[in-house]
């Protein structure tokens, strides 16, 4: 994908708001000061990506969604109708979104990092989560969270239920029990910035634009090439801005 950008417009990147966790009143903050988020980038935002985990849960049924998020829907949907195309990488926590987001609210979602180009500059971009060395055993259960039988399977229990077995998941997560942000142990331990470098090795990209590891990362990769990560809204508020020539990772003040 080529996409040039006119005008001064710039393109906007952020994942792991994590909505519907801790609490309600905590959510619906967070809720808030995304929203607050995007309209403030709104005048100039070519386009927006959201890179996954945007929810704690979700799961689509044929007829149901999970109750809530309706005031950060709404914005996406503005946006859209505005002629600001959203994009929305699936993470694992919001691995079951399927079309709602596509039909209702005109979103294109993507499931697997993608390599885009913006201006002269090629980037890769993906949620981040099963990428790297090691975590074999989660990436078994992401093979199998993906599978049509998984889906089919979960899809059999009624919404009451299967929301709120969903919602007992969503409190043990990493996000809802870090009492303390993310800690930078090295980048012999980054396991992204080890796959970054190997993919480096084979093909060159100039940014390379990830979320899941909740702790914002500006790393060089190579001579000319860069690992940005999202960091997450629980305690960073940040994202990062693609001005068509440099990525910077901001954070936003309410």
């Amino acid at each position: 994908m080529q996409i040039d950008l006119t005008d001064h417009r710039k393109i906007y990147f952020a994942s792991d708001f994590h909505l519907g966790v801790p609490n309600a009143a905590s959510s619906l903050e967070r809720e808030k000061r995304l929203i607050a988020w995007l309209d403030q980038i709104r005048h100039d935002a070519h386009s927006i990506y959201l890179l996954g985990d945007i929810f704690d849960f979700w799961f689509e049924y044929k007829h149901a969604i999970p109750k809530g998020f309706i005031r950060f829907q709404g914005k996406l949907a503005e946006l859209v109708d505005a002629g600001i195309p959203i994009y929305f990488f699936t993470g694992n926590h919001d691995m079951w979104l399927f079309n709602y987001f596509k039909d209702e609210l005109g979103i294109t979602i993507y499931r697997e990092p993608q390599t885009i180009h913006f201006n002269n500059k090629k980037f890769l971009i993906g949620h981040g989560d099963g990428l790297g060395p090691g975590d074999t055993l989660y990436k078994f259960q992401k093979q199998f969270f993906n599978s049509r039988v998984c889906q089919w399977l979960f899809a059999r229990i009624h919404p009451n239920l299967g929301i709120g077995i969903a919602q007992f998941w969503s409190k043990q997560s990493r996000i809802s029990n870090t009492k303390k942000e993310e800690k930078f142990n090295g980048e012999e331990n980054e396991y992204l910035l080890t796959y970054c470098k190997a993919t480096e090795k084979q093909t060159h990209h100039d940014f390379y634009i990830f979320g899941h590891r909740h702790l914002p990362l500006d790393l060089v990769v190579g001579p000319s090439s860069k690992y940005i990560n999202l960091g997450e809204w629980v305690h960073f508020n940040t994202y990062a801005e693609f001005d068509g020539d440099a990525v910077l990772l901001k954070t936003f003040h309410p």
